[in-house]
């Protein structure tokens, strides 16, 4: 149950208590005053990166970079963001000097809280999200407007520079491992092809396809003999076939005649089987030869096509490479720079002034109330009537007499007098009315 239940109990309590409410009203203008002064005013200067998309088609000129253009941007704000980073620019722009009663530690925190980094995503092409970010703006707080604009100015620089350089060295570094891997599988294949070269002549297959050659050497050998043997068996029919009755030196020459021609015949035969048989077994000792064969040609594909893929990687990287190289991929570009910020973004020290001096003021009221509460006093006989439920017949005004000096002779009696019939007026409005008179 609280003391105030209308305005004219309000203001009977303002009235009572307007000591507090003016110490605690004035003491919070003063306040106020300070606290507007000592907080600096702080300035916000902003500047939009467009991401710009290469010049040259991905279809015909594809990028060797790898990750989308958000990933990117993420792991640059990370580096940017950096304790080197942002301990270079503190240094390089003198932040935060006249506090020193900052460790770099905390400085760092302060520059990290005052600069922000955001993006905007790309339109979406279908339903798939490619991660692509359009926009960039970089904003920086300081507590002047020249320091927020170079601030802001030189993230957006060094935001350009990493992106530049971060797609150089990632096509740079691509190259380089490409050319690498090209050459070690050409070193390789040279020495594959070193090393066939020497089992050929081991195994006396300096003939390409010598196997295929020799198998067909004695298909062929194998017909040579056998018009020979048929030669042989002519020759021997004919001799078996001469007239004995003829001359005899006919008969003698018929079988000389026939003799050297068996003897060239057979000797021709030898020849051919001794061919045939070293051949013959040449042939029978190469599966294993045939098998390690086999095995360089496996190496020697496998190689090979590693090699062509290499290659074609290759290409695409040096394509890659010249995109950036010649600044025709993927840039990052200033649509808007960082301004001269015309007015603070902090609350103006009147505001603050005003909000102190109406905080101080409710302060006070609430301050008032509380004493009120404190001390729950009837003061007035509306307020018995609403607590008690009885209407008080006369109240009696504080008495607060002032000090008067002594007067003399004619001016005291006429002044006991007054006050004798004030307090007999009291008294009997005291007793209330006479209820034994008709």
């Amino acid at each position: 149950m609280g003391p105030i239940y209308s305005l004219a109990d309000f203001l009977d309590m303002l009235r009572r208590r307007v000591g507090v409410i003016s110490f605690v009203v004035i003491s919070g203008c003063f306040a106020s005053v300070i606290w507007a002064l000592s907080i600096p005013h702080l300035y916000r200067s902003a500047e939009v990166i467009q991401i710009e998309q290469p010049k040259i088609d991905s279809e015909l000129a594809p990028t060797t970079v790898a990750g989308s253009s958000a990933r990117r941007l993420q792991l640059i704000e990370q580096q940017l963001m950096s304790r080197n980073s942002l301990t270079d620019i503190i240094d390089q722009f003198g932040l935060y000097d006249h506090l020193d009663a900052l460790r770099p530690s905390e400085k760092v925190d302060l520059l990290r809280q005052s600069v922000s980094i955001a993006g905007v995503a790309a339109v979406r092409e279908g339903f798939a999200d490619d991660g692509t970010i359009s926009v960039l703006t970089i904003s920086a707080e300081m507590e002047t407007a020249a320091l927020a604009q170079a601030v802001a100015q030189e993230f957006a620089d060094r935001t350009r520079a990493l992106s530049a350089a971060q797609r150089q060295e990632q096509t740079a570094e691509t190259l380089a491992f490409f050319t690498q891997q090209e050459e070690n599988l050409e070193r390789d294949i040279a020495a594959l092809e070193v090393e066939l070269a020497a089992f050929r002549s081991e195994n006396d297959l300096s003939i390409e396809g010598s196997l295929d050659f020799r198998r067909d050497e004695i298909a062929s050998l194998n017909t040579a003999l056998l018009a020979l043997d048929r030669e042989i068996i002519a020759a021997q029919l004919a001799r078996t076939r001469i007239d004995p009755n003829q001359r005899a030196d006919t008969v003698r020459r018929l079988e000389t005649e026939l003799d050297a021609t068996l003897e060239s015949l057979t000797t021709q035969r030898s020849l051919l089987q001794d061919r045939r048989n070293t051949l013959s077994a040449s042939i029978r000792t190469t599966p294993e030869v045939e098998r390690t064969l086999a095995e360089f040609e496996r190496r020697m594909e496998l190689l090979q096509g590693q090699l062509d893929v290499i290659s074609t990687r290759r290409n695409e990287a040096e394509v890659g490479n010249s995109l950036e190289t010649a600044a025709r991929g993927e840039r990052l570009i200033t649509i808007e720079e960082a301004s001269l910020p015309d007015y603070p973004i902090t609350t103006s020290r009147k505001s603050r002034v005003f909000l102190g001096t109406t905080g101080a003021l409710a302060l006070g009221l609430v301050i008032a109330f509380l004493l009120e509460l404190r001390r729950p006093v009837l003061r007035t006989a509306r307020q018995m009537e609403r607590e008690t439920g009885l209407r008080p017949v006369v109240s009696i005004p504080e008495m607060r007499p002032r000090q008067m000096r002594p007067k003399k002779g004619f001016a005291k009696i006429w002044e006991d007098r007054r006050l004798s019939g004030q307090r007999g007026r009291a008294a009997r409005l005291a007793r209330g009315p006479d209820m034994t008179k008709s």
